[in-house]
């Protein structure tokens, strides 16, 4: 197993996005998301957004935990036919949702109703009356739940929102928790299995206490986190031989569109992961970019067992670059 110190955390989720114009503002003005970082290349710009506090402050876009990402290639904004695959469509699955944690979801909710925000499912939809879906401008599901630190009644502070977890769907969850926990480190904060809808949800994250006790989480602390990601395992697809895959976000074989981009690990030494990770599992573990191979340096990108990317980098990347 790769050498996994206290730096390693999760950074960041990428998004493609059509028009930063609305998505930008869509994330800003409603969930008090940061922009912390713009960068624009030739054909695309990405914008990092991030919620800041005291423990923050300072620090580059790259050394944070709990950052989105959204992808912009450059003139989109301008085709008609521009659309992404938000991963819960009835084809080309995969990647399922965001999700926020607040302080007081009943009033978040009426907040996001009032100022136009469209949800796929409200409160008071189905079984659960404790989440919430909310939809972005480009149909992709924010998840809502509620943490409840500092909760006033009739009140919400957007201050206090969480960047919670990333949802993708995964075939056979003993190679996905093999993948995730050996090659990168995480942790299993919790498992919670649905036998009347047959599917498990693990959640995963970093966890770098030494008494730290695996699937130990309960709902109140983890709904209060940053950064997990959630696995959702629909039970009988790791044995079903029709079962053809997941998206996983980038391919546009058969007529798939892309949406969702990558997550991303962050850690003080990227170069030394990446390298520990070829010598270990050589041609067992596949890579969509080795180390510094890209027209972008100092980033890798390797692929869990579902072929969804991860992206590998380092706390200072482009650290010294403004904002545009």
């Amino acid at each position: 197993m790769p050498k996994i110190d206290d730096s390693f955390l999760m950074n960041h989720t990428c998004l493609r996005i059509k028009d930063p114009k609305v998505s930008v503002p869509f994330y800003t003005e409603n969930f008090g998301l940061k922009l912390l970082k713009y960068l624009a290349f030739d054909d695309f710009s990405l914008y990092m957004l991030g919620y800041e506090d005291e423990t923050t402050k300072g620090k580059n876009w790259s050394a944070r935990e709990g950052v989105l990402e959204l992808c912009h290639n450059h003139g989109v904004e301008n085709d008609p036919e521009f659309k992404v695959n938000h991963g819960n469509g009835p084809e080309h699955r995969g990647f399922g949702h965001i999700c926020l944690s607040v302080d007081n979801i009943q009033v978040v909710e009426k907040k996001l109703l009032d100022n136009g925000v469209k949800f796929q499912k409200k409160l008071a939809d189905g079984r659960q009356k404790d989440i919430a879906f909310a939809l972005d401008p480009n149909g992709y599901w924010i998840e809502l739940i509620e943490h409840g630190i500092g909760k006033v009644e009739a009140k919400t502070d957007i201050t206090s929102y969480k960047f919670n977890h990333s949802m993708i769907r995964v075939k056979d969850p003993k190679k996905s928790l093999d993948f995730y926990r050996n090659v990168l480190g995480f942790k299993v904060l919790s498992t919670h299995e649905f036998p009347e809808a047959k599917f498990t949800l693990y959640f995963l994250g970093y966890e770098h206490s030494k008494d730290f006790s695996e699937d130990s989480v309960d709902r109140s602390l983890k709904a209060s986190k940053q950064a997990l990601i959630e696995l959702t395992h629909n039970w009988g697809t790791e044995s079903d031989p029709e079962f053809k895959g997941y998206h996983n976000g980038n391919s546009t074989e058969g007529g798939a569109i892309q949406g969702f981009g990558h997550t991303c690990v962050s850690c003080k030494d990227p170069a030394a992961l990446c390298k520990q990770i070829e010598e270990e599992y050589g041609d067992e573990v596949k890579w969509s970019l080795k180390w510094d191979q890209g027209n972008i340096k100092k980033i890798a990108f390797v692929n869990d067992p579902d072929g969804y990317s991860i992206e590998i980098l380092g706390y200072d990347l482009f650290a010294d670059s403004a904002n545009l």
